[in-house]
């Protein structure tokens, strides 16, 4: 099976309707990729929720060490780990309230898109949510 993300009209449509993000893998380090992304999104008016036990906080924001940690509905889980951890990550993420599973720009499992994808969630993976966000300003 390939892994299919949803249309650019679906993904505006994801991003307009989102307010909580949970980013597993957020780094405090300014250089880091996860972290100038997610600045950008906090930046745009998304909360940020940093999901990263090395960390005390990020952007302001006080780190969890698990999604399981975070209280509350999730709009989407973006995540910043490699592709082999992803389908770690999903199982977690099928044990909380969040609509999406967002892997970044690079990042992309099978075995953990299957298995998302069987349960009914939206899956999004190998796209960067900087990129799509401003493509569909």
């Amino acid at each position: 099976m390939a892994i299919e993300n949803p249309s650019r009209e679906e993904i505006g449509a994801i991003l307009n309707k989102a307010k909580r993000i949970a980013v597993v893998g957020l780094s405090d380090n300014p250089a880091k990729a996860s972290y100038q992304v997610s600045e950008v999104m906090q930046n745009a008016g998304y909360e940020i929720i940093p999901v990263n036990p090395a960390v005390d906080q990020v952007l302001g924001v006080k780190a969890v060490a698990s999604l399981k940690d975070i209280e509350g509905h999730i709009d989407i889980v973006n995540v910043f780990r490699r592709s082999e951890q992803l389908f770690d990550v999903a199982k977690e993420f099928d044990q909380i309230d969040a609509d999406v599973y967002w892997s970044q720009l690079g990042l992309a499992n099978e075995e953990a898109y299957e298995f998302l994808k069987e349960k009914g969630y939206t899956v999004i993976m190998d796209r960067c949510i900087k990129i799509e966000y401003a493509m569909t300003r």
